[in-house]
């Protein structure tokens, strides 16, 4: 487009590439083409993402990422340990990507305009939510069958991790409906984004916004995105471990005064976090074992150090190579995913002799293959932000069964696992983690899809603020307050086909293109990027849209080139030889049979942990298909 500028020159075999599939694909889709061809498709539109889609949050004349002079490291120990608030992961530019650093943007800044009242409201964000949100009743959900309710659960813990914005004390009332009252008061009060301050001219017209995480990949919703908060959550002893506490069978989080667990992260809390929280820091304290056994003279913060890299590159490993693969269930996915962290060369390869190109990510994948901003300091995008709303994967009831045997337990709603009810479900039902993770296996979860958004989440009232609202609308108003641009708008800028009619965009649905139609006015340019996203065909195989995922191609590898403990000290000298052999030879189901043994069994029969796992006999005959409830046949 005549209003980009490219951000970063690509080589000339890189162009090539990129000029090559374009032709292609005037004839054959991506997607259409055989699983290896679509791979390197999908890597040269990565080349192409990069020099268009990639905007710093900033003017660039603002010096806001620090520099050895002005950050200077408070501690040798920082060279090769990760800083809890996510500073001197860049030692040229040590405030990049830490804690209170604006987010970026995919689009141009001036495509990002802060709307005014009116576009705001436009159309009442509350009926967008009503429209095409809200489960139709009875029996409204609609089951993703591909994925089991695991994968919901990871990509929340996972996103808690990389991004969370800062409120402010200023509201936005949202207008009801007519006939429709929040509260007995005409409007639903929702608080605004705190903007940053204002440092260029061009930030009244587009705000920038912090993100108050770190935008790396740290494991920060285990270890928290401060040194205070980290050190509060380890064990009193020289051990480099994270507090846990026994109870029965199970180890859980130290709890805090309002009931919700001690741990870096714990907004939004429920059974599914309480999970995955709780096995990650028993691996992590696995490794602190591992470690401590080769190393006994080490220091607890040197043990503690090489564990949570270790911890936090497996799990980006475990996101890369097998939680993407299940929700993107496509061929060239499989193909190009395994090839982000293992290159072309494959995994057995590259774990027998380790790189074999020096440099290229292609070749031998991401990791180890050395930093590289692409013309722009690193940050989470507002874009990004917006493609990961993925409310609708959570259903609305889970029923539990017996990891040993199979059988039927109890079957809870998933708001009363909610907040400090996380735990309810071991106490009231008896169960233990291994018997919750196996039911998390074989249950679904929801389809990103319009009309399948949990009723809860959109009459939830949220402990400690006792905020009372609807997060359908929230998502909607959040993407416009942000400047994310409209759908028509957002496929434009990334070059993609932007249909003309709601019946083109809808795939020939037409009663939804009817509904689009009449809630947007007649103005396709209006309908939200989440909507329109969410009602256009999927491409085969995919748990979301096409659109959503040109997002994801080119931020799924940034965060991954971007760190430098992944890209450049990818080695045995700064993960120990035993803690970088912990990484590249673990899996999910290696993580999840070493402190539940009791899973092994149906693991055994089971090809990817986010997928549906196979079934103990008594669990077959019940069907959690349209509830998640049981159903015997």
């Amino acid at each position: 487009m005549d209003d980009q500028r490219m951000l970063f020159q690509p080589s000339l075999t890189d162009r090539i590439s990129v000029g090559t599939f374009h032709f292609i694909n005037k004839y054959v889709p991506w997607h259409k083409l055989p699983a290896v061809f679509g791979a390197l498709n999908l890597s040269a539109l990565r080349v192409e993402l990069r020099g268009y889609n990639l905007h710093d949050g900033y003017a660039s004349a603002t010096p806001v990422q620090g520099s050895p002079e002005t950050e200077p490291l408070p501690d040798s120990r920082y060279l090769d340990a990760r800083h809890s608030d996510g500073k001197f992961n860049s030692l040229e530019m040590p405030r990049m990507g830490c804690v209170g650093m604006r987010f970026g943007r995919n689009f141009p800044r001036e495509h990002c305009h802060r709307p005014s009242n009116e576009m705001l409201m436009t159309p009442n964000p509350r009926i967008v939510s009503e429209r095409f949100m809200a489960r139709k009743k009875p029996d409204g959900f609609i089951p993703a069958t591909t994925l089991n309710l695991l994968a919901a659960a990871w990509i929340q813990f996972q996103t808690h991790d990389w991004f969370n914005h800062e409120l402010s004390k200023e509201t936005i009332d949202v207008t009801m409906p007519e006939g429709e009252t929040w509260d007995k008061r005409p409007v639903m009060t929702i608080p605004r984004t705190q903007p940053d301050d204002v440092l260029d001219p061009s930030d009244v017209k587009c705000p920038g916004y912090r993100n108050m995480n770190t935008a790396w990949w740290d494991g920060s919703q285990i270890y928290g995105s401060s040194e205070e908060i980290t050190s509060k959550l380890r064990t009193k002893l020289p051990d480099g471990k994270l507090e846990l506490i026994k109870y029965g069978e199970d180890y859980f989080l130290p709890t805090e005064t309002d009931g919700l667990p001690r741990t870096g992260f714990n907004n939004n809390w429920w059974i599914g976090l309480e999970l995955l929280h709780t096995l990650f820091a028993l691996e992590h304290n696995s490794i602190c074992d591992m470690i401590k056994k080769a190393y006994p003279t080490w220091s607890g913060d040197k043990i503690f150090d090489i564990a949570r890299l270790v911890n936090c590159a497996l799990m980006a490993k475990i996101h890369t190579v097998e939680w993407t693969p299940a929700i993107l269930a496509h061929p060239a996915l499989q193909v190009g995913m395994n090839a982000n962290w293992w290159g072309l060369a494959g995994e057995t390869l590259t774990k027998m002799v380790g790189r074999i190109s020096k440099t290229s990510e292609v070749i031998s994948g991401i990791p180890g293959s050395g930093a590289n901003q692409d013309g722009i300091p690193y940050s989470m995008t507002e874009e990004f932000v917006s493609v990961y709303r993925m409310h609708p994967l959570i259903p609305d009831t889970i029923a539990f069964f017996d990891a040993k045997s199979g059988n039927h337990k109890i079957t809870s709603t998933v708001l009363s696992t909610t907040f400090d009810g996380s735990r309810s479900p071991f106490k009231d039902g008896h169960l233990t983690f291994a018997d919750t993770l196996y039911s998390f296996g074989i249950n679904y979860p929801g389809a990103i899809t319009n009309h399948n958004y949990p009723d809860f989440l959109r009459d939830l009232t949220t402990p400690g603020d006792h905020l009372h609202r609807d997060l359908g609308t929230i998502d909607i108003l959040r993407d416009r307050e942000r400047g994310v641009p409209r759908y028509c708008a957002f496929r434009r800028m990334l070059r993609m086909s932007v249909p003309k009619t709601f019946l083109e965009l809808t795939g020939g649905n037409a009663p939804l293109a009817e509904e689009l139609a009449e809630v947007y006015n007649n103005d396709i340019e209006l309908v939200d990027a989440l909507v329109g996203s969410h009602s256009e065909p999927v491409i085969p195989g995919f748990g979301f849209s096409e659109t959503a995922f040109r997002i994801f191609i080119v931020m799924a590898s940034r965060r991954l080139q971007s760190d430098r403990f992944i890209a450049t000290q990818w080695n045995a000298e700064t993960y120990t030889k035993e803690g970088f052999r912990w990484v590249q030879h673990t899996t999910m189901k290696d993580v999840l049979v070493r402190h539940f043994p009791e899973l092994k069994e149906t693991l055994g029969k089971s090809k990817n942990v986010f997928a549906p796992w196979a079934k103990l006999d008594g669990s077959k005959g019940y069907e959690g298909i349209e509830t998640n409830a049981p159903k015997k046949k």
